[in-house]
């Protein structure tokens, strides 16, 4: 088990921030109120690694070298193929030099084309973003001003959402014959 690096999705996601902030720009999605965009790292089975939180009127691409950054912290060695999952917001080439620079491959959905057909292993940073929005309501709404605390607050989210992930899946994965077939 353990992380499966081979296989990184990014992705953002829009939220409000009706307060302002450092992190808040016009929102090109909600007629220009104030937003932030959370672009966020999750492995192969829907862990998430890291976040960076930047103003909403930011586009993808320049995000995507702090994001895939977040991996460093981590200390141990990756993985020497590395394939990176985007969205066309991600489709030019300056992502696609920047991503073998770092020595990783990369499947960029094309503009242009419809997503259902090439989504491909996206669906689970859709997924752990509608965590982020569904289970923690201030991360949906932000009042909050300063980056720091924003980043903190979806790290506490974070630090919910690996254990309920690893947990339902060693439900499955980890059973004993005399152990109940449903969760109670």
């Amino acid at each position: 088990m353990g992380l499966q690096l081979e296989d990184l999705v990014v992705d953002g996601c829009i939220v409000k921030v009706p307060c302002g902030g450092e992190a808040a720009g016009r929102s090109p999605v909600d007629r220009g109120k104030q937003g932030t965009k959370r672009s966020v790292l999750v492995d192969g089975r829907d862990i998430p690694l890291g976040t960076v939180a930047a103003a909403a009127n930011r586009h993808d691409s320049p995000l995507l070298r702090p994001t895939l950054e977040k991996l460093c912290r981590f200390g141990f060695r990756l993985p020497g193929q590395i394939m990176v999952h985007l969205d066309a917001g991600y489709d030019s080439n300056a992502t696609r030099e920047m991503l073998a620079e770092l020595g990783c491959q990369v499947q960029v959905a094309v503009k242009g084309k419809p997503a259902p057909i090439q989504a491909g292993k996206r669906w689970v940073v859709e997924r752990t973003n509608s965590w982020h929005n569904r289970g923690f309501k201030k991360l949906v709404v932000c009042t909050e001003r300063r980056t720091a605390v924003i980043n903190a607050m979806i790290e506490l989210a974070n630090a919910v959402i690996v254990p309920r992930r690893l947990i339902r899946e060693a439900w499955t994965t980890h059973r004993r014959d005399t152990r109940p077939t449903r969760r109670p």
